[in-house]
């Protein structure tokens, strides 16, 4: 076999490698996370509602649990001194595809393993309500989809590097870009989760359970992320943190870049 070839070889298998392993992990995140709006909406055989039987103590205790460690995958592979100690093991990348992996296998832990607590705090049953609730709902789930397609989708999910690696290109910086949702509420993403979350013609106990720690969680999270963002950004992103809501949109509207740096 020719030297050039065997040299060539581990560089191509990475690539192949690089790239598999990201469809793998963005495959898996696909499946998790359609399965997890069903879950929240009660729209799967298992769901928030309709879940493991267990006494009311021990259910709490291991929904906090799941969620505990839902919330605390998220925010500590998130940190970039986390990244940054991470990276000496996992190479840079396939890092975000790793992460997005665990996150994906946290959240199907979490579907697999919830408790039900199935009663009733509220239910309205007036129907035109119902159904506003419900459009609610949607609208959630669609304003988080769309968020992600507003920053980089596939940059975001870890597909956009392992590419790179294919093309044996090096991957150019996004920039801090804050584009439609984002030039209204600095945090769309989250938003749509909010109101996802909350939006429930009926709101039983474990949904109250799940959508009042997430908030927490995400109102946590939030905070940890501007810090690392100041950090990254300096006064770019405290200027367009000046000018823009984190999350409620401000009734007048006012000018922002539409990029920033």
């Amino acid at each position: 076999m020719p030297a050039d070839l065997v040299r060539r070889d581990p560089e191509t298998m990475n690539r192949y490698f690089a790239m598999a392993y990201g469809a793998i992990s963005y495959a898996a995140f696909l499946v998790v996370f359609v399965y997890a709006i069903g879950f929240v909406g009660g729209l799967t055989p298992r769901n928030v509602d309709d879940a493991i039987v267990a006494p009311v103590g021990q259910a709490v205790a291991v929904d906090i649990l799941l969620l505990t460690l839902f919330a605390a995958q998220h925010s500590v592979m998130a940190r970039p001194a986390f990244k940054r100690w991470w990276t000496r093991f996992v190479p840079q990348p396939i890092e975000r595809s790793t992460y997005v992996l665990l996150a994906s296998l946290v959240l199907a832990l979490l579907l697999w393993q919830w408790r039900q607590l199935p009663a009733v705090v509220w239910d309205v049953s007036w129907p035109p309500a119902r159904l506003g609730i419900w459009a609610l709902f949607w609208l959630g789930w669609a304003i988080v989809l769309a968020s992600t397609f507003m920053i980089s989708h596939f940059e975001l999910f870890g597909l956009r590097q392992v590419f790179a690696v294919w093309r044996v290109r090096p991957q150019a910086e996004t920039g801090f870009r804050t584009t439609l949702f984002y030039r209204v509420v600095r945090h769309p993403l989250n938003l749509g989760f909010l109101v996802a979350f909350w939006a429930a013609p009926t709101m039983t106990a474990g949904r109250l359970l799940f959508a009042g720690m997430t908030t927490a969680w995400i109102l946590l999270a939030m905070q940890l992320e501007e810090r690392d963002l100041i950090a990254a950004l300096g006064e770019r992103y405290v200027a367009y943190r000046e000018h823009t809501p984190m999350l409620m949109p401000r009734l007048r509207k006012r000018r922002t870049d539409t990029m920033v740096g």
